[in-house]
């Protein structure tokens, strides 16, 4: 296997599937049977979830509410959806545990770093919720703080088109998609990959980045064996 530990970031627009808002429990059974195929072929598996199918913090400022009150909301919001995908993977059969930035120690575990590698060592799929616990932080820089914390040999970036390419492919039918790119090649191309935040310090701790179709059946498992899936940010 390519990577033996990896951190798996999805969005929480990710688990609305084909809903305006919240979540839909079909989309998130499928992530969670996908999480499942990793951890069955041997992988150890952190996860993070953004939280804006359900609160985006960042949203309320144009609309008259504290930035700040605004990004504690989102990160409940993240909460939330780790419960949810702690329920589905435990349905699956896989063993979890949920740790959050913010205490709240009846739905889930403070948030300490050797408690968490101790429990993916063990085999367990760790959920982090909360983001950074900090505001002004998103969820991409929450996973990738988590990753480093973690160890891990690549964030994987799971989202809804199959790769990083020279434009939207969803708006522009002339855009192409790279296999590889470098992170310089992705500064001076302007694409969006994370925010700088976060995709600076995978630069600084040299964490790869596999960016990849999570809807695709399969994929998950293809692109920890080191398969052609998506496309690698490296050095």
């Amino acid at each position: 296997m390519k990577y033996n530990r990896i951190l798996l970031k999805l969005s929480g627009e990710a688990l609305m599937g084909d809903k305006q808002f919240g979540i839909d429990t079909e989309k998130l059974t499928t992530y969670a049977e996908e999480i499942k195929s990793a951890v069955d072929a041997g992988a150890e598996v952190a996860v993070v979830i953004g939280g804006g199918n359900i609160f985006r913090g960042v949203q309320v400022e144009g609309e008259g509410l504290d930035r700040v009150q605004g990004d504690y909301m989102g990160m409940l919001a993240t909460i939330i959806n780790g419960m949810a995908l702690q329920s589905a993977l435990e349905k699956a059969e896989v063993k979890t545990r949920l740790l959050t930035a913010i205490k709240m120690e009846q739905v889930a575990e403070p948030y300490i770093r050797r408690r968490a590698m101790r429990h993916m060592q063990k085999g367990r799929v760790v959920i982090f919720g909360g983001g950074t616990g900090n505001p002004y932080f998103t969820t991409d820089t929450a996973a990738t703080l988590r990753a480093i914390e973690m160890e891990a040999d690549a964030i994987f970036k799971g989202t809804r088109v199959d790769g990083i390419y020279t434009a939207d492919p969803e708006k522009d039918q002339s855009a192409t998609k790279f296999d590889t790119i470098s992170f310089k090649e992705v500064y001076e191309k302007k694409l969006k990959v994370m925010d700088m935040t976060a995709f600076t310090l995978c630069e600084e701790n040299k964490l790869p980045i596999v960016v990849f179709d999570i809807n695709q059946k399969g994929n998950l498992l293809k692109a920890l064996v080191g398969d052609k899936i998506g496309t690698l940010v490296n050095f």
